[in-house]
């Protein structure tokens, strides 16, 4: 419990089928965003963190961005929140002052940011009963 009372914000970056796949998006310099996560996330001071997963599930709407609450912002009611199409230095620019501000429970997202927020995939097939199954 101690653990994640201090748990950072966490960006969760997927890196799996679709997301950060040069052949499938090569407008996108996919290396040098994570870089810049990763940069950006040593720099913090430790305020939020980086990682990779596999893929997250809705390939459509690649690349796709998870911001996991801080443990102070999961307390106040933050939740995770899934991010897509976030390819170029806006989307990334807004992303990590959002995290750098708090995330999820804490700080307001960049407006320009929420136009992005997208439904997860468990999300969405428990609203259609089933019907709809994330694309891979």
């Amino acid at each position: 419990m101690g653990a994640a009372r201090a748990r950072p914000v966490t960006l969760v970056v997927c890196r799996g089928c679709c997301c950060g796949n040069p052949r499938k998006h090569p407008g996108t310099d996919h290396a040098w965003q994570l870089d810049r996560l990763y940069a950006a996330a040593t720099d913090s001071d430790g305020r939020f963190t980086v990682r990779t997963t596999d893929c997250l599930g809705p390939c459509d709407q690649a690349n796709i961005i998870v911001v996991q609450p801080s443990g102070e912002g999961r307390r106040r009611g933050g939740r995770a929140t899934w991010i897509g199409w976030a390819m170029d230095d806006a989307a990334t620019d807004d992303i990590l002052r959002w995290a750098a501000d708090g995330g999820p429970g804490i700080a307001q997202p960049p407006p320009t940011l929420e136009l992005q927020f997208i439904r997860p995939p468990g999300e969405v097939r428990r609203r259609t009963g089933g019907r709809e199954r994330a694309r891979r």
